[in-house]
Formats: C-alpha cells, structure tokens, sequence
C-alpha cells in the first residue's frame, strides 16, 4: 500500500471517521482505523462495533493498492500536526506504516486488515432520499430529548418513523418530555416503517451530515439503517425493541392557549431557575389574563416570582414543570413567538412553533 495526498485533503475526513471509533476497546483493532487503497482512492473506517464510519478520498498521482489499520488517535494527531499545504506520503513496509512529509518521518504501528470487523449487512428494505439539511433539522430539533442510560433500552435513541405519504417523522423521549419532527422525503415504501436508532447512533449521524452537502441516501434493513453521500458512508445497529406510540402522547383537547415571546420567556425561566430546588427544578407557573407569573422556591426558603406578559384571554391555572425541559424546548426552537397549548394542572404541556414549523414538543407537569 503506497499513497500521497495533502494534509487538507486527509485530516477532515480522518477527524469525522475517528469519531466512530471505540473510546474503551473491546478488542484491540477497535482502537485502529482501517485504511484500503483501491480503484483509484484511500478508503478511511472507523467503527465500534455499533456505529461505523467510512470515508473515500479521490487520490491523485501515483499509489499501490493494499489496506492495514493504524491506531486512530495517534495518526489523527500526528496529521493535525502537520500545516495544510504539506503533502503526506504513506507507505506500508513490513507490517509498518511510515508517513513522510518534507521535514518529518513517523512510523506507525499495524494491525491485519482481516481483523477489522464490518458492519455489512442486506440493507434493502428501504430505500429513501431526502435533503441534507432537512435531515439534519429533525435531528436536531428532537435529539435533546433522547433518554440516557434508561432501563427502558428503546428509548435511549430516536424513532425514525417513515410512512407510505413520503414523510420521515422523528421522535425523541425520555418518558418525562417528548420531542417530535417531520421532513419530505423521496422513496417508494408501500407500508409504514420504523427503526430506533441508539443515542451514539444519532450523535454521530448529525456530526456526519454537517461533513456533507448534497442529498442524502438512506438505507433501512432489519437491523441496521445506513446513510450515504458521494465521499462518506455512516452505518448504525438498530435497537431490537418496540418504540411507545408517540401518537398517543400527544396531548389533545387543550382549551387554554398562551402565545409568549420565546427570548423573554426563555429569560423568565432562567432567572427563575436560579432559586429552583436543585434536585427536582421545578417551577410553577400561574397562568393569568395577559401575563404569567413564574415561581421558583428551594429548601433554603429562597424564593423568585417573574412576571411575564403574554397573549392569554382564558381561566385561571397553576401548573409546575421541570425548568430544565422547558428550557431546552426554548433553546432548540427558532421562531419569534411560541403557542403553549394547556388543559389543566395535570395534563401534559404542548408547545409548537408560530411560523407553521413541523416540529412539537411535549413536557409532562410537575407536582409542586
């Protein structure tokens, strides 16, 4: 194996591919990245047996076909090293590989390429394409709401919920808020599909679609979804479980309709965070015609009461709610203005975008 290209051209693609790799190896290639020279470019991957990361690099000038796998850390930092205009050659010599720029020499050590294990599998199920961007906005829009390390495996991940009407919906839920966003797509599914793909899964999904700026491609089979560009490929291991019905979560009937500034409400519940109790962060809030007053209280006997006017013409209700998962909600939408739909003291919150914006959100109350 014999290749030469830029440290510009390599070190991006090396960065996105190691992000894929196993922190605490398992097995000792798990620690390595794979490197193959075919058809004309250098093929990166990286995986942890969950998640796996491939990117292909165009090479120019003369190379040898061949693959081995080096440690990831170590060549990512010696590459970062370099400037970008230095050209670096990598060569494998007897179970060696030896990078070479002008001024300096590194040798790395290898591994056999026949122990990198590949996360290949039929991916034939479905087979959809959808905007970039448009991809990365359910994700984002939803992500904070992913469960971690919850018994309840399937929800430490995201339901990617894909119907025969060309919509991708994607959910996010942590059983005490819930997240939920919908984009256009191009496929040819006769029949609803779902697939939950884990928290790393999704975190590294959305590093890998801010690396790529044309359409993307998905592909679903029984166990795994893989999305694809011209130069990157990422694969995921699906969870093995059945996501709740999101559809039912919803909250429905809601007659008490709240349209609040987003940043000034934000700034409300931020100030009044700071007396919140520091286990349960909860604040309550006192629905009134044209305001809400938000109150905060914690074991020292502190206390905080902001006022905050809004447009609401209704009954008078008193409700608590974590600060934290409001403030997330707040923080992940971009409109001027946001509608919060309540029932009563007892009944989940529904708060939406104004500008027709496919996302929702819902925060179950508190008892204070």
């Amino acid at each position: 194996m014999k290749l030469s290209l830029t440290q510009q051209a390599l070190y991006g693609p090396l960065q996105l591919v190691s992000g894929a790799v196993e922190r605490r190896q398992t097995l000792p290639v798990l620690a390595n990245v794979l490197l193959q020279v075919e058809d004309g470019q250098l093929s990166i991957t990286g995986t942890d047996l969950e998640v796996e990361m491939v990117a292909h690099i165009p090479l120019d000038g003369e190379f040898e076909p061949g693959e081995t796998t080096v440690p990831a850390k170590k060549f990512v930092d010696i590459i970062k090293s370099l400037s970008q205009d230095e050209h670096v050659g990598l060569e494998l010599i007897e179970n060696k590989v030896k990078l070479s720029t002008t001024k300096s020499r590194f040798t790395l050590s290898t591994l056999p390429a026949t122990e990198f294990p590949s996360l290949e599998d039929s991916l034939g199920l479905a087979d959809i394409k959808l905007n970039v961007d448009e991809l990365k906005s359910v994700i984002s829009d939803t992500q904070f709401a992913m469960a971690q390390q919850d018994v309840r495996y399937y929800l430490n991940g995201m339901l990617f919920d894909f119907s025969p009407d060309k919509k991708l919906i994607a959910v996010a839920t942590d059983g005490h808020r819930l997240a939920m966003s919908s984009t256009d797509i191009e496929s040819d599914i006769q029949e609803r599909q779902q697939a939950i793909v884990p928290r790393k899964g999704v975190l590294e999904l959305n590093r890998f679609l801010s690396s790529v700026d044309e359409a993307i491609q998905l592909q679903i089979s029984g166990n795994h979804i893989k999305a694809s560009s011209n130069h990157f490929s990422f694969t995921s291991k699906l969870v093995d479980g059945k996501y709740p019905d999101y559809e039912k979560v919803l909250p429905k009937g809601g007659d008490k309709l709240v349209v609040a500034n987003r940043s000034n409400l934000r700034d409300s519940l931020q100030k009044a965070s700071i007396l919140c109790n520091e286990k349960f962060r909860g604040v309550r809030f006192n629905l009134l015609n044209g305001q809400v007053k938000i109150h905060s209280n914690n074991p020292e006997q502190e206390e905080a009461e902001i006022e905050l006017e809004v447009d609401y013409n209704g009954p008078d209700l008193e409700i608590g709610f974590n600060v934290n998962y409001m403030l997330d909600v707040l923080g992940t939408v971009s409109s001027e203005n946001v509608k919060l739909t309540f029932s009563d003291a007892n009944s989940s919150l529904l708060v939406e975008e104004i500008d027709g914006s496919t996302s929702v959100y819902v925060i179950m109350p508190m008892r204070l």
